[in-house]
């Protein structure tokens, strides 16, 4: 018996975003696609609940500092949450914030065209890790990650 297609696996945030995420912006609900049709009728704006818990979903747009390919750096992550993940840490810029994620998982998906493809994750999350304590700006609560590159 092999692994069924949709598969979400949990995954450790140090693990996959080692140097961590930058949020950009605001988390936003994940809303269902309305045609043109639907807003001049004035049906109701449906937002999107997951299928596996049957919660809201939210979008956040993330960049990953640690990627290598710019075209990949930046991708929608998906909160799955009743009520909207607030983050817990402050602005490093104006609309830009450093944040750990909670109840991370991974689904593989198989990204690009043509030729051109290549292994890429859906990564949801439950939430936002609360805001450690800064200390002499550095961040704290993170492992060092310098050991895990040997």
């Amino acid at each position: 018996m092999g692994i069924s297609k949709g598969h979400r696996f949990p995954v450790e945030f140090a693990d996959a975003f080692p140097q961590g995420l930058i949020l950009i912006g605001d988390v936003a609900p994940d809303n269902e696609y309305q045609s043109r049709d639907d807003r001049s009728a004035g049906r109701p704006v449906r937002q999107r609940v997951d299928e596996m818990t049957g919660q809201r979903q939210w979008k956040a747009n993330v960049t990953d500092p640690s990627e290598q390919n710019a075209k990949r750096a930046s991708f929608e992550l998906t909160l799955v949450a009743e009520v909207q993940p607030v983050p817990t840490t402050s602005e490093v810029l104006p609309g830009m914030r450093a944040i750990e994620l909670l109840g991370l998982t991974a689904e593989p998906r198989v990204a690009g065209n043509g030729e051109f493809k290549y292994q890429s994750y859906v990564y949801r999350a439950t939430g936002f890790a609360a805001a450690a304590p800064a200390s002499g700006g550095a961040r704290v609560g993170r492992g060092d990650t310098a050991s895990k590159a040997a």
